[in-house]
């Protein structure tokens, strides 16, 4: 096995049985910041040990992901399966050393005996001693220490220490032959000079077991362990890819920018030390230590990683910003024009890609499409509404078709209504409630008076009768 290396080396390890959700997104974005940062080497190597769940094709998923988010790698992927003799060879070695032993329980047989004698569950070490040789149907356990503690020092958590005494002999090799993940990690970590292990809390109760595998190898050990804090849902509950929105694909296909997702992802358990969150991840490389993580559960908050990325839409280039929105328009004549024409407003007011062919799609289609609760708050529950679609009707019709001159209309139209304050100034707020819905579907949208502009005189004149029909 190699020698330490002279600078980090670090790896992100997914597993061809699922795809890239938040919490494994935050983990591989750990291991690259710490790289880029420390000067190291982030390095992939795929977990496809497990033959019978495995689909090639999520694999190819995650990778795009990890493309999409920015997080590169160095080298090529490394996949674990070719390394099954490796992982046979260190069992042999452990087996011939007396660190393993062969055992034929099977789980029903554990299970009863446990259940028999009223113990503690897990495996009880009855056959450390009975002198069995490997073969098939016979799984090859790991013996461990009976005394003292095995431990190490997390960058993230501090101290960390096991008693071996609780430490049940574990699984190395399965009684069908194949080597387990556990078995796998430690070895190729070694083999692959992995100084620096960053990965979820979720791995902590199995990096004692870990540790013992390498010393009981001889294996170079990792410098440091970092265990991650545990991401959670609102309800303070781990997150869960059954419960949760945690397809890392479906906010990228909901329109979030992967500046956004990388930024807020950085955040969670981390903070930077100058207060500013909403940033560059370059400026968040140069600031991030391990050694500044909070441990306690993160709580990952979609109504923040939502404004993030609204601030990320904000700060595109007006170009960058129609050329990411198009994809989520609808291919028909005239979305990419309405787009183009109000581009700068809607920017400034969607918080996701996907917000955006809503806001303007009443640009260019014949009829808009009405959102109920807009229409009850506005034309149901609203004040003077009848009154103001009349006065808008006729303000609008005689105006110059310019934004300016739109506003004035519709200011005047909200005087001849009665809505005014009490210094006899027209209510704005209140007025354009009834036009907006009328002309749009919807209570919210870009600005009014500009919206109007492209829409025309014709059609605001004619979706303005329409809803004071509907009204009578």
């Amino acid at each position: 096995m190699p020698d330490a290396p002279a600078s980090p080396r670090v790896r992100f390890a997914p597993s061809p049985t699922g795809y890239l959700h938040v919490g494994s997104g935050h983990s591989a974005l750990a291991n690259w910041m710490f790289a880029r940062h420390t000067g190291g080497t982030f390095l992939i190597r795929i977990e496809d040990t497990d033959a019978e769940r495995n689909r090639p094709e999520l694999i190819d998923s995650v990778l795009e992901m990890l493309r999409w988010l920015g997080v590169g790698w160095d080298g090529e992927p490394v996949h674990q399966s070719d390394h099954t003799a490796r992982h046979v060879e260190a069992a042999e070695k452990l087996f011939a050393a007396g660190s393993a032993y062969a055992c034929d329980c099977t789980p029903e047989v554990v299970k009863a005996r446990n259940e028999a004698r009223g113990g503690k569950p897990g495996y009880d070490g009855f056959c450390r001693d009975r002198g069995l040789e490997p073969g098939p149907g016979r799984a090859l356990r790991f013996r461990t220490p009976d005394e003292g503690t095995t431990g190490w020092h997390d960058l993230v958590r501090g101290e960390v220490s096991f008693e071996n005494a609780d430490l049940e002999d574990f699984v190395l090799v399965r009684s069908t032959g194949a080597p387990v993940f556990l078995l796998a990690n430690a070895v190729d970590d070694a083999d692959m000079a992995i100084t620096h292990v960053i990965r979820g809390e979720d791995h902590v109760n199995g990096t004692p077991k870990y540790l013992l595998i390498q010393r009981a190898l001889g294996a170079v050990e990792p410098q440091a362990f970092a265990h991650m804090p545990l991401l959670v849902n609102e309800q303070r509950k781990k997150l869960s890819k059954r419960r949760d929105d945690v397809s890392m694909a479906d906010y990228r296909d909901r329109g979030f920018l992967p500046e956004a997702m990388v930024n807020y992802l950085a955040l969670l358990g981390w903070g930077p030390p100058d207060g500013v969150e909403v940033r560059p991840i370059g400026e968040i490389v140069d600031l991030y230590r391990l050694e500044d993580v909070n441990p306690s559960p993160a709580f990952f908050d979609p109504k923040k990683l939502s404004h993030v990325n609204g601030e990320w839409i904000r700060r595109l280039d007006p170009e960058d910003f129609i050329a990411r929105a198009i994809p989520f328009l609808p291919a028909v004549d005239g979305a990419v024009d309405a787009l183009r024409a109000l581009a700068p407003l809607v920017q400034e007011r969607v918080r996701t890609l996907d917000e955006v062919a809503g806001m303007i799609e009443f640009l260019h289609v014949d009829e808009p499409t009405m959102d109920e609760a807009s229409w009850e708050k506005a034309m149901v529950k609203g004040k003077a509404v009848t009154e103001m679609l009349d006065a808008a009707i006729a303000e609008l019709a005689a105006a110059p078709w310019e934004a300016d001159a739109i506003r004035v209309a519709v200011e005047a139209a909200a005087t001849t209504a009665g809505l005014v304050n009490a210094e006899g100034r027209p209510q704005l707020s209140k007025a354009q409630g009834p036009v907006r819905v009328a002309v749009s579907g919807r209570s919210v949208g870009p600005p009014l008076f500009e919206s109007l502009e492209h829409l025309g005189r014709e059609r605001t004149l004619h979706r303005l009768q329409v809803a004071r029909d509907r009204v009578s």
